[in-house]
């Protein structure tokens, strides 16, 4: 069968092109080696072909962002539920877009009431963290996270997090993979899903995901052509239900990257409707 065109893929990672890539400002203030605090995107030594020309334009970025969602076919699309752009893509597209929120655990009593305060406003369906780019770093097993993931169970939403070796110029120690294996000792009840690949880590990530049953993979910010074959065959085997689409529109990849690559990826046919949509579907709490 190979991939479906019809089924309503969810994106558990998109985005918006803001103008002057305003969106990493967060991570320039960090970076100390001259060439990347020259690039306009961060990892741009990592990405060919990042889709500039959608920047700074005089269309509506979530216009852009609809127009090619319905081009390749995605119903849906977490993002953030900050900052007036986001807001106004939630109020206006509610049909479209699902809330997300994002900690950075340093003010760990702020962001705790700041996911209550989110989830009563815009019903928020996941959190996303980046640990080494917090300021300072935070890693995922240390204890300032614990009160997050302890809400995060508490309000029965995944977190998403990045793990692996990080595209910016960043010390990688607290996004290391093992670090993983003891928070979901601690927070059985979590749902945790890693963003970013997990490299080189991933063959350890599959024995993590066959350990814990809260532990989920999405492949955000990979060409479907560099998919780690781990992955692939872990969700052609035990992993069908572990395993999340997330893409990196409009930060690295364009859509029509990664859906063309997408063809080719190796999944089962079983594989890719539990890929595409019913697994983000069912942690998201989109099933009904």
């Amino acid at each position: 069968m190979g991939m479906p065109k019809d089924i309503g893929a969810i994106d558990c990672m998109i985005g918006f092109p803001e103008p002057d890539f305003a969106v990493y400002d967060f991570i320039r203030g960090q970076l100390k080696d001259t060439e990347s605090t020259d690039f306009e995107f961060p990892v741009e030594y990592m990405f060919k072909n990042v889709p500039k020309e959608l920047y700074g334009t005089d269309s509506d970025p979530i216009a852009v962002t609809l127009g090619e969602m319905d081009r390749f076919g995605i119903e849906y699309g977490l993002i953030g539920c900050e900052g007036e752009l986001s807001q106004r893509a939630l109020r206006q597209h509610p049909e479209r877009f699902i809330p997300s929120a994002n900690v950075d655990p340093n003010d760990v009593v702020g962001e705790v009431a700041k996911l209550r305060r989110q989830k009563e406003e815009w019903d928020i369906r996941a959190v996303g963290a980046f640990p080494a780019g917090c300021v300072p770093q935070v890693p995922i097993d240390d204890p300032k996270f614990y009160p997050i993931y302890s809400t995060c169970c508490e309000l029965d939403i995944p977190i998403f997090i990045c793990a692996g070796v990080p595209g910016p110029r960043l010390p990688m120690s607290p996004q290391f993979v093992e670090r993983i294996d003891q928070v979901m000792y601690d927070f059985p009840e979590l749902t945790l899903v890693t963003r970013h690949g997990c490299e080189p880590w991933e063959n350890l990530m599959v024995k993590l995901m066959l350990k814990w049953p809260g532990l989920h993979y999405s492949t955000s910010a990979f060409a479907p052509k560099h998919y780690p074959k781990a992955i692939i065959n872990y969700a052609n085997t035990r992993g069908a239900d572990k395993v999340l689409y997330a893409g990196y529109f409009p930060m690295g990849l364009s859509l029509e990257r990664i859906f063309t690559d997408m063809t080719n990826v190796g999944f089962n046919d079983d594989v890719w409707p539990k890929f595409l949509r019913g697994n983000a579907a069912r942690l998201l709490g989109l099933d009904g």
